[in-house]
């Protein structure tokens, strides 16, 4: 993928154009989209919901609100590729919190020069009750051990007419039964995606590309949390799916730096 993601649109466009027929999807193991010198960066308080389900959950609750109609997006760092997991693999809540909830996002793959190439499913999976004690305590809240889940494909940008009218739908299923579902459309994301991007590349480089979660429009009720064993499972319209079951602490975890360490030997 990094090396993909080297290319210009054109370029890429041209060799995914040429690929052969490649292997069953049942003789592989699919990884996330995403390797190399990437990293997942995402935009906060981007649609109305999210202001106002952090205004809620805040005790500093002007920040939310300035910052949805300031001119300067809120972007943060939320992943390197190493630590990813992907569609089928769990994702991870704070032993330390008591209240996270996933956060299904429309995910914008930017290649190394800064252009819209493609889009995926993202989770950022978020501690509300972290967050919600004090502002500064965003990177505790939002960077932890499966905190970032992103779909095994990505949708060439070529692909789709409007990203901007795209419907998001999650649902949480616990023991078999939906605890909770919510819908919403890329039409509610007040800023515009190349905008996003340009503030984002505008002090940095990305050499191996970088993936840009949008925000969220789908947020539970405050009385609502993630248990170990939930199911978690969203779908964007043209885009994909994602579904992970979630665990607790940075154990089931571990896995993912031994990985690494492994392919770099």
């Amino acid at each position: 993928m990094a090396e993909l993601l080297r290319l210009s649109t054109e370029e890429l466009r041209s060799a995914t154009g040429q690929l052969g027929d490649g292997v069953p999807v049942s003789e592989v193991k699919l990884l996330p989209p995403l390797d190399g010198r990437g990293e997942v960066w995402c935009a906060g308080v981007t649609y109305e919901r999210s202001r106002g389900a952090r205004m809620e959950e805040s005790t500093e609750q002007s920040v939310y609100d300035r910052v949805y109609s300031a001119p300067r997006p809120e972007l943060f760092p939320k992943s390197p590729a190493w630590r990813l997991v992907t569609d089928g693999e769990q994702i991870g809540i704070r032993d330390d919190s008591g209240h996270d909830v996933p956060e299904p996002e429309l995910a914008i793959v930017a290649n190394s020069r800064g252009e819209i190439v493609g889009f995926t499913v993202c989770n950022d999976v978020s501690s509300r009750s972290i967050e919600g004690e004090n502002p500064l305590y965003i990177p505790q809240a939002k960077v932890f051990a499966g905190g970032c889940a992103l779909a095994t494909g990505i949708r060439p940008a070529w692909e789709i007419e409007d990203a901007k009218n795209l419907t998001i739908d999650l649902a949480i299923r616990r023991d078999g039964d939906d605890v909770f579902t919510g819908t919403t459309s890329t039409k509610q994301l007040i800023r515009e995606l190349q905008d996003l991007i340009d503030v984002l590349f505008a002090p940095n480089e990305f050499p191996d590309g970088v993936i840009l979660a949008t925000g969220t429009g789908i947020v539970p009720e405050l009385d609502f949390a993630l248990r170990a064993g939930d199911e978690v499972a969203i779908s964007i319209s043209e885009v994909g799916t994602l579904t992970n079951t979630v665990a607790i602490g940075r154990e089931p975890f571990a896995f993912l730096a031994t990985q690494t360490l492994e392919e770099n030997r």
